[in-house]
């Protein structure tokens, strides 16, 4: 499965959002039961784009996430290509939507 980086801070996150080309955030909270069902879904999914590397951020841990990237529920997903968000999905994710913006997104950045 993906390998999955803890941000722990706004500076941990502005950070790999610079260091990497494209990367994927996923924030979420720990009592989430839909947080818990969607993240072993992202990772198999972002399993098929090496290049895209993933952050979580537990909104609990780094409260200052909700209003530096606008997150009104959780789980977000938001997706960045050379730190500008190109993608965003909340909440209820479906994932075979998700795969195919995902590919047209990389499809267009190569």
């Amino acid at each position: 499965m993906k390998q999955i980086e803890e941000l722990t801070s706004l500076n941990k996150i502005e950070d790999f959002l610079q260091q990497n080309n494209m990367s994927f955030l996923y924030i979420s909270r720990q009592e989430c039961s839909v947080c818990h069902a969607v993240l072993p879904q992202l990772r198999e999914l972002l399993d098929h784009y090496p290049l895209i590397r993933l952050g979580h951020i537990d909104a609990n841990v780094v409260p200052e996430v909700a209003a530096a990237y606008n997150i009104l529920t959780v789980p977000v997903l938001l997706y960045f290509i050379e730190g500008q968000e190109v993608l965003r999905k909340a909440r209820f994710i479906h994932f075979d939507e998700l795969a195919e913006q995902i590919e047209k997104i990389v499809e267009l950045n190569k």
